[in-house]
C-alpha cells in the first residue's frame, strides 16, 4: 500500500519596487525561469523615482522558490525588490530585500510575517557589541534589516492600492 504523500505549497509575493524600463523584459525572463511558467507583469510608474516603473505578483510553488526568485533577480543596476515566502511545514518564512547600494538583505520570518531572530544570530550581535549599547543597538537594527526597511519604505507606500496577480506553478 503507497500512501499518498502531499507536496508543501509555499506562497509568497514579489514587490519589484523600482527598476529602470530597461529591464522590465529581463525581470520577466528570470522570473519565468524559476517559476518554469509564463509571467505576465503589469508595470506602473514609480513616483518616488522619476523614470523608474514597479509591479507585484503573488507566486505558490514549492518551498524555497523565494530564495531562487531571490537569487535570479540580484545584481541588476537600479533595481529595488523584496521578496516574500512565507512559513510552510518544516521551513521558516522569509523576506529578503534588496537595494543597489546595500544589497540583500535576509531574515527569517513568522506565520505573522515578524522577524525570527535564532539564538545563534542574536549571540553573536551580544559578543559583537562588547557590552557597549550604542553598537548593541546598531547590530540589533543590522539583524533586523532597518536601513533597507528605511530605503524601501518610501517605494511600498507608492505601491499602495496596487493590484497583485497570483502565479502558481503546478508540480
Amino acid at each position: 500500500m503507497s500512501a499518498s504523500r502531499t507536496r508543501a505549497v509555499a506562497r509568497g509575493v514579489v514587490f519589484i519596487h523600482s527598476t529602470p524600463v530597461s529591464l522590465c523584459p529581463h525581470i520577466g525572463w528570470a522570473l519565468e525561469s524559476v517559476l518554469g511558467q509564463p509571467v505576465h507583469l503589469e508595470w506602473t510608474k514609480q513616483p518616488v523615482s522619476p523614470g523608474s516603473v514597479r509591479t507585484e505578483f503573488s507566486w505558490a510553488a514549492e518551498p524555497g522558490t523565494g530564495a531562487r526568485l531571490t537569487t535570479a533577480l540580484r545584481g541588476w543596476e537600479g533595481v529595488r525588490y523584496e521578496v516574500t515566502e512565507e512559513p510552510t511545514p518544516g521551513c521558516d518564512g522569509s523576506r529578503w530585500a534588496s537595494t543597489p547600494d546595500l544589497g540583500i538583505h535576509h531574515t527569517w520570518t513568522n506565520a505573522s510575517g515578524d522577524a525570527v531572530v535564532n539564538e545563534d544570530r542574536l549571540r553573536s550581535v551580544v559578543i559583537a557589541s562588547g557590552g557597549d549599547p550604542e553598537r548593541f543597538r546598531a547590530e540589533v537594527a543590522e539583524l533586523l534589516g532597518t536601513a533597507w526597511d528605511q530605503e524601501l519604505e518610501p517605494f511600498r507606500y507608492a505601491g499602495d492600492g496596487a493590484t497583485v496577480r497570483w502565479l502558481h506553478r503546478v508540480s
